[in-house]
């Protein structure tokens, strides 16, 4: 019996819902970084991208991208921060059916265009710069002092000005490693944090990767959420944020708690909270989940040994450094909350109707509000009802719908859990929130 012609080969219809995918796919990513690329080149001339202290933009911290596109509008950036939307909501939901090699070139080269922009949104690098100095030229410490007590003529006018008074609200390990950059100046300085916010992203991604495998999922699509997301690079890399250093460190004591070594990961995670304290909201749920699901035998007590020495690392750090001055850290932080006015999710509706005098009360029933889902949801982690990873997501979720003070760049806490966890609901949620994100610029 003769063989039919096109015995054997696939059918159109067999083959559209894959290569429609990967053009949805393609199409998300191509969009993503066009819109970036735009706001990139047009940094330098669209001072609506830019922080406040830096409208009109000084030369010397214009870039490669000095005078390469034109000047972007609101309603231009309104554009374009839908199409950022679209387009990484497409490419994370379809990443998969992308190469590694597609979806690593993206992720790389999008973090280039974002490190040889300008600063963009944000001028906490200058606080950076200013607490360093009050310490290592000054010797003075910047846990009790804000930069307006120092005569720091050149970076005065380049903070922003809630902040000029504020004491620092960092972790003692990232003041203290910024004490390196202070012989830089200026300019060098901000491509210096800017070089560390994106090399921190990109280990992060790296360690997202390795550890989606070792979860069971797709790891293409997790590094793809986590590496494509405008928070996380536009905001995070784009602003030279320490938030990404202190993910990358959370998310290794991660990786090596799911690697069975637990005395490294609860020192990572540790350290990671002597970047920014936000990191401390991981070690209860995993120290949860060793206790309730029983998994390894002694694996909750190596772990509690890892971070207790870590931690008493860090205070030695601290005291030689700055004394008992982080412990005026926490006052601070609840300061910048109580102040936060419109700058919360729910501040800013209280404000746009001419109710600011309810802020206050409402933050005060919100903080309650965050406390009580923190202690059901480490409780369903105890009892075996919920994933650790999962439960941190949500925690960090109820935080930032809850906190007193929400700046888009926060948003990047939560994506590597939602990547991480295998719970299609705590993606979206990490989508939306990328959405409120770009939105509250």
């Amino acid at each position: 019996m003769s063989t039919p012609i096109f015995a054997g080969l696939p059918t159109v219809g067999a083959r559209g819902p894959e290569a429609r995918g990967r053009l949805f796919a393609r199409v998300g990513v191509a969009g993503l970084l066009a819109a970036s690329l735009l706001i990139c080149v047009s940094a330098a001339r669209s001072s609506i991208v830019l922080p406040e202290t830096l409208r009109p933009l000084p030369g010397w911290l214009a870039g490669p991208f000095a005078g390469a596109g034109g000047s972007l509008g609101l309603a231009a950036l309104i554009v374009v921060s839908v199409v950022l939307l679209v387009s990484y909501g497409v490419a994370a939901n379809t990443a998969q059916r992308l190469s590694p090699r597609t979806v690593i070139a993206a992720i790389l080269l999008l973090h280039a265009m974002v490190l040889l922009a300008p600063p963009l949104f944000s001028s906490d690098v200058f606080s950076y710069s200013a607490y360093a100095r009050i310490g290592s030229v000054y010797d003075a410490n910047p846990y009790l002092h804000g930069p307006s007590a120092f005569p720091l003529e050149a970076l005065h006018p380049l903070i922003g000005a809630q902040w000029v008074a504020t004491p620092t609200v960092y972790g003692p390990l990232f003041t203290a490693l910024s004490y390196l950059f202070v012989p830089l100046g200026i300019a060098a300085e901000v491509l210096a944090y800017k070089a560390v916010a994106a090399v921190s992203s990109l280990v992060l991604i790296a360690l997202i990767w390795k550890a989606a495998r070792l979860r069971g999922l797709d790891e293409v699509k997790a590094a793809a959420l986590v590496g494509l997301n405008p928070v996380i690079v536009l905001f995070g890399v784009g602003g030279g944020h320490n938030d990404l250093l202190m993910l990358a460190i959370m998310v290794g004591g991660l990786y090596v708690l799911l690697r069975r070594r637990d005395l490294s990961g609860g020192a990572l995670m540790v350290t990671a909270t002597a970047v920014k304290l936000t990191a401390g909201l991981l070690l209860p749920f995993a120290l949860m989940a060793e206790g309730g699901a029983g998994q390894r035998p002694g694996a909750r007590r190596s772990l509690l040994i890892g971070a207790t020495a870590a931690m008493a690392a860090i205070l030695v750090l601290a005291y030689a450094f700055f004394g008992s001055g982080p412990l005026q850290m926490l006052g601070t932080i609840q300061g910048i909350q109580a102040e936060g006015g419109a700058h919360s999710v729910v501040g800013f509706p209280l404000s746009a109707i001419g109710l600011p005098g309810l802020i206050a009360p409402a933050g005060t029933a919100l903080t309650v509000v965050f406390l009580l889902v923190l202690a059901w949801l480490q409780r369903r982690v105890w009892i075996g009802r919920l994933d650790w990873i999962a439960g941190a997501g949500w925690a960090t979720v109820c935080l930032l719908l809850t906190t007193g003070f929400l700046v888009p760049w926060y948003v990047a806490w939560l994506i590597p859990l939602a990547a991480l966890s295998g719970d299609r609901r705590l993606l979206g949620a990490s989508i939306a929130l990328t959405g409120l994100g770009l939105t509250t610029f």
